[in-house]
């Protein structure tokens, strides 16, 4: 873990009040896929860092890009950054997606729903350079919130479920799985509700589900994220920002 100023290399808009940044520096290095960054707003009296999963992970050219939207002022300080801004990040930070537990020619599903589609981006990257098959599955509320599905559609299969029917199949992710074949492995990172369906739905699969959503400080501080293990013992609990996000499911209480 570091902490240090990065530098802002590129931004724009990619879907309704949600954004790609690109940022520069050391610690891209030790990244992993699934892991995030925790980034200190720009406003002085913002004191809270804000946690945002990485995206896409180019350790040659020390630069990550990470998608968030914006939900507050916090968020808001970073749509407002520009070219060669600097941004107070510590990172990177929790534990990642297991990529090593898909073997080459097995069958991947990738899961996401809403601001949780970011993360399986670098997996479907790094599942696609090992010689694996990536099915992702994407949901949205409409298509003015759709992005990345061109991205992931690079990579393998796509399949994309709005709520409201605007875009792709009418339905959630649970409606598109119904109907597509089973995978070897399952990654997904969503909404707590998309989660704890897929949990119950995915138990006796080899499957990981990252929490991220639950998060406040991402580094242990606050006891926000703290949750307990699922197999009853209440003496004994998790960060989710230490401990995960990412668990296997079946591993804590939703």
């Amino acid at each position: 873990m570091r902490i240090e100023q990065m530098t802002v290399i590129q931004q724009k808009e990619i879907a309704e009040r949600v954004y790609e940044l690109i940022l520069a520096g050391e610690m891209v290095t030790e990244m992993e896929a699934g892991q995030f960054i925790n980034i200190k707003p720009t406003r002085s009296d913002l004191l809270l860092r804000r946690p945002i999963s990485v995206a896409k992970i180019d350790k040659a050219q020390r630069q990550c890009t990470i998608i968030y939207r914006v939900d507050g002022e916090g968020t808001q300080t970073f749509a407002d950054v520009k070219v060669g801004d600097l941004l107070d990040v510590i990172g990177p930070l929790g534990k990642g997606f297991p990529v090593e537990e898909t073997l080459a020619g097995e069958t991947a599903m990738l899961i996401g729903g809403g601001i949780g589609v970011p993360p399986l981006y670098e997996v479907a990257c790094e599942l696609k350079a090992k010689g694996a098959e990536v099915v992702t599955v994407l949901g949205f509320n409409s298509e003015d919130a759709v992005f990345y599905e061109e991205k992931f559609a690079a990579l393998g299969d796509v399949h994309v479920a709005t709520a409201d029917g605007s875009h792709g199949t009418k339905g959630f992710v649970t409606t598109i799985m119904d109907d597509i074949p089973e995978a070897d492995t399952y990654y997904s990172c969503g909404p707590t509700p998309m989660l704890r369906v897929l949990n119950d739905r995915l138990l006796t699969k080899r499957a990981f589900i990252s929490l991220e959503e639950r998060m406040a400080c991402g580094i242990g501080a606050c006891y926000a994220c703290v949750c307990h293990k699922a197999d009853g013992d209440r003496n004994e609990s998790k960060k989710i920002c230490v401990d995960g996000p990412v668990f296997k499911t079946g591993e804590v209480e939703l």
